[in-house]
């Protein structure tokens, strides 16, 4: 099958015109001056406010995708403006076609990156290593968060700033405000980094203000000049919040009782206040404290089924830890290379600190955190960060107070130089500690508009009954290019005892070679948009001496069409070596040997912004002592903005000579939206390796930034003798209320 799609593909190729066309010129660093103004804005989405009118004007954007610095398809009209408080922007974004307008996400904090949309990139201490992104879709849903690594992000970081959009006769209309008490700044600068990206949904087009090699993070932002007397009032944030909450534990595996009385259940009733605050010490810096935290409207993880013999990696969703973590980064660890060989948990593998194993057991329990303290921000050229939370006591593990501290100077103009400290152990009584040292190496104006980056870091921990031999390190040079030829390579090595306790570690006694070379075609017309090429490969050795797995992969073509569309062809030749039998299902275990084994696979992404979209994915190959076949993927129905639909599938068939198994991942849901700041969000997730069912129902009530109201259920059901009947085994229903007060 993988054959005929291939022989498809050079087909499309010798089709699709090889000509280059003439590329259009950088047009070099912008600025715009800041107009102060007397009298703010109405914030309604509608541009007649003759204030507007005085306002700092910008209209010089151009094309991102699919032609760098070409003359966009659309006009985009941008007005500035500021006072003591607050950050205004206004913008009209023309369209010729009304109809072509995509605004398929009506639900605050959705995910609606696909649909038409403005985003506002902020640099307040024009530092080009860091910053914030406000955006909003044409419906009013906004989106905010961090960037991280200087141009990855989280978007789960939230905080208050206000937005509406319109609708006018050639297009649609948005205005923000972005009050100076939700971001830091330097007040000694009147000069700071600032961009504006737009996208056109429905012509996979994007359009920017200023870029660099297709990028428009703060790395490559314009400048804002002339702030002046800005201020943040007392600069204090309140957040309080309550939750009652009703647990109920059913009977499990080991607790069969007679089904005709039922299940025995035990419930609890908890009413929990929580307080958290937020001081600006100065402009730049940051501090916090939280008492009795309260995480019980988080949104739940993605459920994984790991064929691996490593540990699976969830990212951090909960806000306190989220607030500033650009700061705690260390080393590039975890930062998307473009390698595919690489895991996901492989990628984080070594991580310092991991904030997900503050507040949760070694089984998953949550576990309260009664207080804990937070100091972020700059300070002169430094970065840093400063955290200590005390852990409730989890059985034979008493309380405990888990600290990081972290600190990076900035080194020429991209660069850095950082120093990393942790201290406890959320998981056992003994004490631990880490110190690393990272330098990160950045030039985004290499050999003629290509960036270049250069990374290493050292780590060394400290844990009773674990001597020498505990420290890791890591080096890697790339060039992260977004058009042309990109790559990178890097070594990293783990040593036997090297324990953060407070971060992440997969795997350890083990150097890490890994490297990856790509080209990406754009072709000037036919029916693709981009054309991707890959080589990547991972090994891994004992330290002592033996492999222990590598992996290569080949991406001989990914398509993008200029509708959005993706066909995504992989190869993969792996060879991993059990030093110990690896028990990959239950009763079904893999003697110790060496094992290559290779599979070949091809996948279909539909653009996202129609009202059926998706992927789908399916891989063949040989997998350890015998065969795996893999069908995978997720289909999404969106016949309107108050309704959403979706349902994922991950089925793996393998048959082994210790014995067949197969696994299946059913993710489903659906959403109903109400309004912008009304939505009901269903999850249900099942595996057959757990044989549970996950169960969770949010109702969230957002009636302007910084207040917030959830009715969340969690059921977990379960197939005690499985015989595909599912019981409760467990039941959590909260209603949490918060409201941030600010000075």
């Amino acid at each position: 099958m993988v054959r005929f799609f291939v022989s498809g593909v050079l087909a499309s190729i010798a089709l699709t015109s090889l000509a280059w066309a003439q590329a259009p010129q950088d047009p070099g660093q912008k600025s715009s001056r800041m107009v102060r103004t007397a009298t703010p804005p109405v914030i309604d989405g509608n541009l007649d406010d003759a204030v507007w009118q005085q306002a700092a004007f910008i209209d010089d954007l151009h094309q991102v995708n699919p032609t760098e610095y070409a003359e966009p398809s659309e006009r985009t009209e941008i007005y500035v403006l500021y006072d003591d408080n607050a950050l205004y922007i206004g913008a009209r974004m023309y369209m010729s076609d009304l109809d072509e307008i995509t605004a398929n996400v009506l639900r605050q904090n959705g995910a609606m990156t696909a649909d038409d949309n403005l985003f506002v990139t902020l640099d307040p201490f024009n530092s080009r290593r860091s910053g914030y992104f406000f955006g909003i879709n044409a419906n009013g849903v906004r989106m905010d968060g961090l960037y991280r690594n200087v141009s990855e992000y989280y978007s789960d970081w939230d905080t208050i700033f206000y937005a509406q959009t319109g609708r006018f006769e050639q297009g649609w209309t948005v205005e923000y405000e972005i009050p100076f008490k939700s971001i830091s700044f330097d007040p000694n600068t009147d000069t700071w980094g600032l961009n504006f990206s737009r996208s056109i949904a429905t012509r996979n087009e994007d359009i920017a203000w200023v870029t660099r090699n297709r990028r428009w993070d703060p790395s490559s932002a314009g400048l804002a000049v002339g702030f002046d007397g800005i201020q943040q009032g007392v600069g204090l944030d309140v957040i309080t919040s309550a939750s009652l909450n009703r647990q109920r534990v059913f009977g499990n595996r080991d607790q069969v009782a007679a089904v005709a009385n039922g299940f025995d259940s035990s419930s609890t009733s908890d009413f929990e206040p929580s307080l958290d605050a937020v001081y600006k010490i100065t402009p730049a810096l940051n501090g916090s404290v939280t008492i009795n935290t309260d995480f019980s409207a988080t949104e739940v993880d993605d459920r994984q089924v790991n064929l691996t013999r490593f540990n699976l990696f969830f990212p951090e969703k909960r806000g306190f830890f989220l607030s500033e973590a650009d700061i705690f980064e260390f080393g590039r660890i975890g930062a998307q290379d473009g390698n595919g060989s690489i895991s996901g948990a492989t990628r984080q593998n070594g991580r310092p600190f991991f904030s997900r194993r503050i507040g949760l057991g070694a089984g998953g329990e949550v576990l309260d955190l009664q207080y804990g303290g937070k100091v972020s921000g700059r300070v002169g050229n430094w970065e840093i960060g400063a955290l200590s939370i005390r852990q409730d006591e989890n059985g034979p593990v008493g309380a405990d107070n888990l600290s990081v501290v972290r600190a990076k100077a900035a080194v020429g103009d991209e660069s850095n130089v950082g120093i990393i400290l942790t201290e406890g152990d959320p998981r056992t009584d003994l004490e631990n500690s880490l110190v690393g040292l990272d330098y990160l190496y950045r030039n985004s104006d290499f050999a003629g508009g290509q960036t270049l980056e250069a990374v290493a870091w050292y780590q060394q921990t400290d844990t009773p009954g674990l001597e020498g031999e505990d420290a890791a390190y890591g080096l890697g040079v790339s060039i992260p290019s977004a058009a042309g030829l990109r790559g990178g390579v890097s070594l990293k090595e783990y040593q036997k005892n090297f324990n953060p306790a407070l971060g992440f570690i997969t795997l350890s006694d083990v150097r890490s070679y890994a490297g990856h070379v790509a080209y990406t075609y754009r072709p000037a017309g036919g029916y693709w948009q981009q054309l991707y090429f890959n080589v990547d490969v991972e090994r891994m050795e004992n330290i002592g001496g033996g492999l222990q797995s590598q992996s290569v992969g080949i991406t001989p073509l990914q398509m993008t069409s200029r509708s959005g569309d993706v066909l995504f062809i992989r190869i993969n030749a792996n060879k991993d070596v059990l030093y110990v039998p690896f028990e990959i299902s239950p009763g079904i275990v893999i003697p110790t040997g060496s094992y290559s084994f290779a599979d070949s696979g091809v996948e279909w992404r539909f653009a996202s912004y129609r009202k059926f979209s998706g992927r789908v994915a399916y891989t063949e190959g040989d997998f350890y002592t015998g065969t795996r076949d893999r069908l995978f993927g997720n289909v999404t129905w969106q016949p309107s903005p108050k309704f959403r639909a979706n349902v994922g599938y991950n089925f793996n068939d393998i048959k082994l000579a210790q014995g067949d198994f197969r696994t299946r991942l059913i993710t489903t849901g659906f959403d109903i939206v109400f309004s912008s700041t009304l939505s009901w969000v269903n999850l249900i997730q099942y595996d057959n390796v757990s044989e549970t069912m996950g169960v969770n129902m949010r109702l969230h009530w957002i009636p302007e930034a910084g207040k917030e109201m959830f009715f969340v259920i969690n059921q977990t059901l379960e197939d005690l003798d499985l015989d595909d009947k599912f019981h409760s085994q467990f039941s959590d229903v909260t209603l949490k209320a918060s409201y941030t007060f600010r000075f």
